[in-house]
């Protein structure tokens, strides 16, 4: 039997996406089986928090989870056990969140009122907040989105910008690193990315993945991979797996096996494919679904012990379902 968990919940009206047009490959995937081969015996999905439009989770070494909360401008902390609790307020729209092998919480700020456009990283221990970009080429960033750390520091984010384009200053949605001394560069760009968002590197740290949305006509959600090189730069840009014209990953995770675990999907539109988790092996097959009963989701990451806990963000929602395998992460380190 399933078992996704709800942890905490609250009732939030949500609008619906518009009309989406008929696709084979989008209406396939909604009949992917759940992946028991991944998922531990038993499991169902649970609640782990609900506010208003969740993304961006986080989990430490404790086992605290840290998510965005984009609508009510704040970061929220999730303690299994014990109800959330404000993080930060506000939040300068923070999205994406990520921790580094310090233990620091990085998060991406985005765009619309309050938003701040930038990159930051928090000193849990003394509260610190360091801008590490806010800025390309002298022009503000669109609206960072979400990123992941490499275990060499590194960190790889997106930058695209949703909804009103006020005060867009760069042409282009991009990818970006930020080096570990600090600089940035623009490490993928058109036509290979057109309008970017969840991010993911391999256990061998040689992959990155980029879950991408080509305008089309026709339109493609897709998942794009590149090799890493020495110096952090990308090549070899090919695609990994097509939601075709259904609503592609948002954000992502990987396990230690290489299985990529990305929030996609949505219920409240068929035909295109529906919510849930979707497992893609290293060999870019659909290892399986895992279903989310809301509208859309949005993003997960593992944490608890073992980092055998996936914890997903549903739009209102947090949930979390225990796997057989333990998630990547740079921090904290299994």
């Amino acid at each position: 039997m399933i078992k996704l968990t709800l942890v905490v919940g609250v009732v939030i009206a949500l609008s619906s996406c518009g009309p989406a047009s008929h696709d084979p490959a989008a209406e396939e995937q909604s009949s992917i089986a759940f992946p028991a081969a991944v998922v531990a015996p038993g499991q169902e999905l649970a609640l782990a928090a609900s506010v208003v439009f969740t993304e961006g989770p986080a989990a430490d070494a404790e086992g605290n989870v840290y998510f965005s909360e984009i609508t009510g401008n704040r970061i929220l902390k999730y303690s299994p056990g014990a109800a959330w609790t404000v993080f930060r307020e506000p939040s300068r729209r923070a999205n994406g969140l990520a921790f580094d092998a310090a233990g620091r919480l990085v998060a991406c700020e985005g765009a619309r009122e309050g938003g701040g456009r930038q990159v930051t990283r928090t000193d849990l221990e003394s509260g610190k907040v360091e801008v590490l970009v806010g800025s390309y080429e002298g022009k503000k960033l669109n609206s960072p989105n979400d990123l992941v750390v490499a275990k060499n520091g590194r960190i790889y984010f997106t930058d695209p910008r949703y909804g009103g384009q006020e005060g867009r200053e760069l042409e282009t949605e991009d990818v970006y690193l930020i080096d570990t001394d600090g600089s940035v560069k623009r490490v993928a760009t058109k036509p290979e990315i057109a309008k970017p968002n969840g991010l993911g590197l391999s256990p061998d740290q040689k992959t990155l993945y980029v879950a991408d949305t080509q305008p089309g006509p026709p339109r493609e959600a897709r998942v794009m991979k590149f090799d890493v090189r020495e110096d952090g730069g990308l090549e070899n840009p090919r695609v990994h797996y097509s939601f075709g014209s259904g609503r592609g990953i948002d954000g992502m995770t990987i396990d230690v096996e290489g299985n990529i675990y990305g929030a996609a999907g949505n219920n409240n539109n068929p035909p295109q494919n529906h919510a849930g988790v979707y497992v893609i092996s290293p060999q870019g097959e659909v290892v399986g679904r895992i279903p989310v009963p809301e509208d859309a989701v949005t993003n997960c990451t593992f944490g608890g012990p073992e980092l055998k806990t996936l914890f997903i963000t549903a739009v209102k929602q947090l949930y979390a379902i225990r796997m057989k395998n333990s998630g990547l992460l740079t921090y904290p380190p299994l």
